[in-house]
């Protein structure tokens, strides 16, 4: 652990680097103000921004190679949303603003006939994403029980529209509700790209393209399990994680070199 952050963020879950910046940024999930907050390694709030959009349910962020921010709206509980989107705050908004319009990256799943789908579909809710070579890849949180593990890896192009998110792949770790996925991001390399759960990371290298489960797999274990819903790469070789404070426990940066 490097820092405590504070109460305004006890339910944080997106944390996210930009290039040519010192700040830390991270937002609250659903029901909280429509905010990003830019803090300083110790868990100081240095900037507040106000985004012109609700927080339907926020759920992580991204960043491009510009600097560029990205907000997933796409959180979907009961699995059946409408609205799922992804706002893009501009690099310059995020320097000079205190109040920030967006663009809106509207999306609905190929695959989701029904909202909700049966109890047995329930694949749709999205806790996790990052930006690569123009698109955005979003990786599902499944809402199956014994079937917690399975995560469905979508793509999308980074740009303002109404897209239909494309199936690329399919990977299943556990199955118990602790094997949630609630994050995801790339290397600024390209050649690591990390999923969280509340009890390990997982760390996918070698793969093929974007089809990242391709690759090699190699999984850090928590010594202790809470509510961890944010990652992000700080350089190459180290990860960002916070978690949410619940039961008195979490509320706190973490720090993890990668072997």
């Amino acid at each position: 652990m490097i820092a405590n952050l504070p109460k305004t963020l006890d339910e944080v879950s997106g944390i996210e680097t930009v290039p040519n910046s010192d700040l830390l940024w991270m937002l609250n999930d659903g029901g909280n103000v429509s905010k990003i907050y830019g803090l300083n390694k110790k868990g100081t709030i240095k900037k507040e921004l106000k985004i012109n959009a609700k927080n339907h349910d926020w759920e992580d962020l991204a960043s491009d190679k510009k600097g560029n921010l990205y907000i997933g709206d796409f959180g979907n509980n009961e699995n059946k949303r409408k609205n799922l989107a992804i706002l893009k705050v501009s690099t310059e908004t995020l320097k000079n603003s205190k109040k920030a319009k967006v663009e809106r990256i509207s999306f609905k799943y190929s695959n989701q006939k029904k909202f909700p789908p049966k109890k047995k579909k329930l694949h749709f809710d999205c806790e996790a994403f990052f930006h690569y070579n123009d698109s955005l890849y979003l990786f599902t949180k499944s809402r199956v029980k014994n079937n917690f593990g399975k995560t469905y890896l979508y793509k999308i192009p980074a740009k303002k529209g109404n897209h239909v998110a494309q199936l690329v792949s399919t990977f299943s770790s556990c199955d118990d509700v602790h094997c949630w996925v609630t994050s995801a991001d790339i290397s600024n390399d390209g050649k690591q790209m990390v999923l969280l759960t509340q009890k390990s990371f997982l760390v996918f290298t070698d793969f093929k393209s974007d089809d990242f489960f391709s690759g090699k797999l190699r999984t850090y274990n928590f010594k202790n399990i809470s509510q961890k819903e944010s990652i992000c790469f700080k350089d190459n070789n180290t990860v960002y994680i916070t978690d949410e404070r619940a039961h008195g426990e979490g509320g706190n940066l973490y720090e993890f070199k990668l072997k």
